[in-house]
């Protein structure tokens, strides 16, 4: 899955159920306009600690999209996630101490509603945090005018994305079918896999059926 450092993407953000939509149409969006997603479960090997795998992923990503939107407490364990602000605090130590590319490094900071993020973490007052409201729609667009402002991104409209993303959408789930698997199975496969997917359907030059 990697790329060269100016054209990675490093992707911290919740990999729960109810966030998988948000995020792989955020990956999507990456791999659409010619970025490599890279996120901490696509190295397996648990001979390396979790940490040193997060860490070559920010040192190795030019780029860094951070979503701090679920950092609240929750009710039935009363305990806030903390490896999003954490992992927020590498790269943006990675861009501030690193040096030669690393002091080149680029951050976008998504949150829910627009001044949640202030309410827990006061530092971050005075950064451009992006809401997303909840919609892989609106997280489209916010990526995309993020890596056309940063990284030179192609200039391919929100809706144009949206639509390339509906194609892959049908192109995979037809695919996966076709190889002997269920709706089911599909459904429960990990993000990881269908963000390589993504990366094989741009390599095949976006087949649309």
């Amino acid at each position: 899955m990697a790329g060269d450092f100016d054209h990675s993407v490093f992707i911290n953000c919740p990999f729960d159920d109810d966030y998988a939509p948000i995020l792989q149409a955020i990956a999507f969006c990456v791999v659409c306009l010619g970025f490599y997603p890279r996120l901490a479960p696509e190295n397996p090997d648990n001979s390396v600690t979790r940490l040193d795998r997060i860490l070559n992923l920010v040192q190795g990503s030019r780029l860094g999209i951070h979503d701090l939107s679920r950092c609240q407490v929750d009710p039935a364990s009363a305990y806030a996630r903390m490896n999003m602000p954490f992992e927020l605090g590498l790269d943006l130590s990675c861009r501030k101490f690193g040096s030669g590319p690393l002091a080149s490094k680029a951050i976008l900071v998504l949150e829910q509603n627009r001044y949640d993020t202030q309410k827990a973490l006061s530092d971050i007052s005075g950064w451009d945090v992006e809401p997303h409201g909840g919609s892989s729609q609106e997280a489209i667009r916010i990526v995309r005018q993020w890596l056309l402002a940063q990284a030179g991104a192609p200039k391919i409209g929100a809706t144009a994305i949206e639509g390339q993303y509906d194609a892959f959408q049908e192109w995979y789930w037809e695919r996966e079918i076709a190889s002997g698997a269920s709706e089911d199975d599909i459904r429960q496969y990990p993000t990881i896999d269908l963000v390589r997917a993504m990366l094989e359907w741009r390599g095949a030059e976006r087949p649309i059926r």
